[in-house]
């Protein structure tokens, strides 16, 4: 798609970034204490978890107070409402100004092609597709890079020595069974 929409939304994706600054990184409760721990959060759940009863000193948990600002909430990081989209009626109601596309999973690959297809002509951004940037080129074959192996001069041939002859094998030893001594 040569051309981009701006989208309406650039002040909610600024509040949205104003309000993720001053908001906590929330860890797992003492994973700084152990490496087997990772930071992802997990909720502590002990009877006298200090995090848990709130102290003093002890890293914040998550709560509704650190939810976004509500004209943020559903956007896209690029500034669009994400909308997923089943089949090619439901992307003719797409807003292309504010509302971006999520092809659904479900979708075949050639139902897929029409919604990109379909897609292009009303300029609505497709979130789930990779285009290329550039396309591939592939190399050209040119004879000059392998040229065919041109044949020595029979005087040439001549002069080096042919290396057909191989060693011969050695023959394995087998081992002579001991002859036990009767007495």
């Amino acid at each position: 798609m040569a051309e981009q929409h701006k989208p309406i939304s650039h002040n909610a994706l600024k509040s949205r970034a104003r309000a993720k600054r001053s908001k906590p990184k929330f860890v797992k409760p003492e994973s700084w204490r152990y490496v087997r721990l990772s930071e992802s959060w997990r909720r502590p759940k002990g009877l006298d978890h200090k995090m848990r009863r709130k102290f003093k000193g002890w890293p914040a948990t998550v709560n509704t107070g650190y939810r976004g600002p509500k004209i943020a909430r559903g956007l896209h990081p690029s500034g669009y409402r994400e909308v997923i989209v089943y089949t090619i009626e439901e992307l003719r109601k797409v807003d292309p100004e504010t509302q971006a596309v999520r092809i659904a999973h479900v979708v075949g690959r050639r139902k897929r092609l029409e919604m990109l297809v379909e897609a292009r002509k009303r300029k609505i951004r497709v979130l789930n597709v990779k285009e290329p940037k550039e396309p591939k080129k592939e190399p050209e074959k040119e004879e000059t890079e392998k040229p065919e192996e041109e044949e020595e001069p029979e005087e040439v041939k001549a002069e080096t020595p042919k290396v057909t002859e191989k060693k011969p094998k050695r023959a394995k030893k087998t081992k002579k069974p001991k002859e036990r001594s009767k007495e």
